[in-house]
C-alpha cells in the first residue's frame, strides 16, 4: 500500500496508523498526528480504492451504502499490511493506534469490528457503523475516541450513539465527542481527540 513512515522519537509510544477521508491521501492528517503526540511514530496509508479519481480505503455503492464484500477484503488487507509494515519498519505491532477521518475512520471501526487485536486503541472522526450484521469480538478496555457532529449530513448522529454503543457492548471504553461543524474534521475535535490521547 503506498504510504508514508516517519519513525517516532520515544520507542515506547505507540505508531499512529493514518486513515484519511475520501479524496485524500496519506498526507493529509500528518499535522494532526504531530498535534497529538510529536513523539509517536507515524504510518500514513493511502486507501486502494479508486472512486473517480479519489483515494478510498474500500468501495461503496452509493453515499453512505458500503459495498460489504469489498469492505471484508480491504479490511482484511490492511490488517495484513500493518503486520507487515511492523516487520519491516520494526515498530512494536501490539501499541497501534488508528486515527482516521470518514472513510478512514470507517475502516479503522471495521479493523475493531473484525479483529480482537488489531489495534489497541482509534481515534474515529465522523464514523459510520461499518458492519450491522456481524458479532463483534471481545475488546475489553480498548479505548475508543469519536468525534462526531450533531449536524454532520453525511454521517447522521444515530451512527455516531449506535457505534458507540456496539462497541461499549463489546468492552470498548468509548468516549464520543460532539461538535456543531457538519462532516468537517476541525481542531476543536482534534484537541478533543488530543486531550483524552494525554490521558490514557
Amino acid at each position: 500500500m503506498k504510504h508514508l513512515f516517519q519513525k517516532g522519537t520515544n520507542p515506547t509510544k505507540p505508531t499512529f496508523l493514518m486513515l484519511h477521508g475520501t479524496g485524500g491521501n496519506e498526507t493529509d492528517l500528518l499535522a494532526i498526528a504531530s498535534h497529538i503526540d510529536p513523539e509517536a511514530t507515524v504510518l500514513s496509508v493511502r486507501g486502494n480504492v479508486s472512486e473517480n479519481g479519489m483515494p478510498r480505503f474500500f468501495k461503496r455503492l452509493s453515499e453512505g451504502v458500503f459495498d460489504m464484500e469489498d469492505l471484508k477484503l480491504r479490511t482484511e488487507e490492511l490488517h495484513e499490511y500493518i503486520g507487515q509494515a511492523a516487520k519491516e519498519y520494526n515498530f512494536d505491532r501490539n501499541n497501534v493506534i488508528a486515527i482516521g477521518y470518514s472513510n478512514g475512520a470507517n475502516i479503522a471501526a471495521n479493523l475493531l469490528f473484525t479483529y480482537s487485536n488489531s489495534l489497541k486503541g482509534a481515534i474515529l472522526h465522523h464514523p459510520m457503523v461499518p458492519n450491522r450484521d456481524t458479532d463483534l469480538p471481545d475488546l475489553t478496555d480498548v479505548p475508543v475516541f469519536i468525534a462526531a457532529g450533531t449536524n454532520d449530513p453525511i454521517c447522521p448522529a444515530k451512527e455516531s450513539t449506535d457505534l458507540e454503543k456496539l462497541l461499549t457492548d463489546a468492552g470498548a471504553k468509548v468516549q464520543l465527542h460532539w461538535e456543531d461543524f457538519g462532516h468537517q474534521l476541525t481542531m476543536p475535535e482534534v484537541e478533543a481527540a488530543k486531550k483524552w490521547y494525554d490521558e490514557l
